[in-house]
């Protein structure tokens, strides 16, 4: 006999989950987005239609990733819409001034008030001995990203290097839109918001690069990331005491990997599910454990972030324009900020600290010393900078300094090769796992690019069953319950 739906179970789709916000490696966005995506291609003719489909389907996303506080995205994204149609009208130079600096105000305003405020609070307390209580403000998922975004956009028309959105539709579409909303890239108004006028194209390379992304974005972060993080690398962190000098280092190295496919997988899956729509993101990784420098590295990783820090902080403080010394203290203030911009802990802050110090040592050494191609060279140079980034991964994951620096003293405590048989055989999942990472993580990038195009050519059927397989493979090894993205914290 025909049983009614369970409308109780239906209605949960569409209501906030606090213990399960959305994330794109879930079967409720996959199947969220196949609907989408079908009335989306309907809707080709009919570009406003379609722009005003996905702004709502994007709030929705959001929504279901931070619950009501969707309204801290729509406020800021008309803030800066009309101030930046202001800033573009305007021809007086105080006004325009004064019209940037409410942009700054109320972006950062916003972004301090949800991300800082208990920080200032607990620092106030130890500094003044008070008693203060914490706010327990919660951090709607994102908000760095598109803060970032919007004050861009702000200011590029105040530097006369950019026309405003036409309208709030179009600049709402470019602050909401779902693929890279909630952990980046971190995109440029010029180089989206041209592409709303353009003709939506979805070509046949575009198609199989998408899949490819999708595909390898889901394996990296379901397959490795998650694998890494559930059966090892949390339980090692949290007590590395328990735990032998090897044992912690496979920790460490397991971190590296861990927050790398599972920070770029998110990327791929952002950049592959825009392709499917007819927008082109930038890359955002580059095979950052390549770098056989800090200064590759940050070429390398996070490259929309990196670029943003460069273009509105760095260069803005004077780059390398005024002297030597005050070129490095803009290096590390940078990335001291950058480090802060992470998460409101002093631990993120000295994770900064590393990287903007020895990017300024980076600075002298290549100028007595300059950046060769010679190979022997490089290979020192790449273990050298892979384990000063490891090392710094310790203070961005550990929960306190103390546990830190506990991780620290226990890699080199009683470090020693007796037990190795043991370990080979009793992590064998978890070392073929990091050997797997690596070996992806090696892959020349024009190997991948010849691989899209190959598989660009692929009969769509031939293509749908790599995509049925590579989704069975994920559900296959996922673990208990969807694991968030790491930088949803940020």
């Amino acid at each position: 006999m025909w049983e009614q739906p369970d409308w109780t179970k239906i209605s949960e789709i569409f209501v906030y989950d606090e213990k399960a916000p959305m994330v794109f490696s879930s079967g409720l966005f996959m199947l969220l987005f196949l609907s989408f995506f079908g009335v989306y291609i309907l809707l080709k003719n009919k570009p406003r239609a379609q722009i005003l489909y996905t702004v709502l389907f994007s709030i929705f996303f959001y929504y279901k990733s931070s619950g009501t506080y969707f309204w801290v995205l729509i406020l800021s994204t008309f803030i800066d819409f009309y101030i930046g149609n202001a800033l573009h009208k305007e021809t007086r130079s105080g006004r325009r001034k004064l019209l940037l600096i409410c942009s700054l105000v109320s972006n950062l305003g916003i972004l301090a008030y949800f991300k800082y405020t208990d920080f200032v609070i607990f620092n106030i307390n130890q500094l003044a001995g008070t008693e203060f209580k914490d706010m327990n403000i919660f951090l709607p998922v994102g908000i760095s990203f598109y803060t970032f975004q919007t004050l861009s956009y702000s200011i590029d028309i105040y530097r006369r290097k950019l026309e405003p959105a036409k309208n709030i539709m179009d600049f709402g579409f470019f602050v909401c839109f779902f693929p890279q909303l909630v952990a980046g890239p971190i995109v440029r108004a010029a180089d989206f918001i041209p592409q709303i006028y353009n003709k939506v194209l979805l070509s046949k390379r575009d198609l199989g690069k998408a899949f490819v992304l999708i595909c390898g974005g889901l394996f990296k972060k379901v397959v490795i990331s998650d694998y890494l993080s559930v059966n090892f690398v949390d339980r090692v962190f949290d007590n590395p005491l328990l735990y032998s000098s090897i044992e912690n280092w496979m920790g460490m190295y397991g971190y590296a990997f861990q927050i790398y496919c599972d920070f770029s997988g998110y990327s791929d899956m952002a950049i592959g599910l825009s392709l499917l729509l007819g927008f082109h993101l930038t890359d955002n990784f580059n095979s950052p454990y390549q770098a056989s420098s800090i200064t590759e590295f940050w070429r390398r990783w996070h490259i929309s972030l990196s670029s943003w820090l460069r273009d509105y902080l760095y260069i803005p403080l004077g780059g390398n324009r005024k002297g030597k010394i005050r070129t490095y203290i803009n290096l590390i203030l940078t990335m001291l900020i950058g480090g802060l911009w992470h998460g409101a802990n002093w631990k993120f802050v000295m994770w900064g600290a590393i990287h903007g110090v020895v990017l300024a040592l980076e600075k002298v050494l290549f100028y007595y010393l300059p950046e060769s191609k010679n190979p022997l060279r490089r290979f020192f140079g790449w273990v050298l900078t892979f384990h000063i980034v490891c090392f710094a991964w310790l203070f961005f994951r550990a929960e306190s300094f103390d546990m830190a620096g506990i991780m620290f003293k226990q890699l080199f405590s009683g470090l020693s090769l007796i037990p190795i048989k043991d370990i080979l055989l009793g992590y064998k999942t978890i070392l073929a796992l990091l050997l797997l990472a690596f070996m992806l993580h090696m892959i020349p990038q024009r190997w991948v690019e010849k691989f899209m195009d190959w598989f660009a050519e692929w009969p769509l059927v031939v293509q749908a069953l790599y995509v049925s397989a590579s989704i069975w493979l994920v559900v296959q090894v996922a673990q208990a319950g969807v694991q968030p993205f790491i930088y949803f914290q940020f």
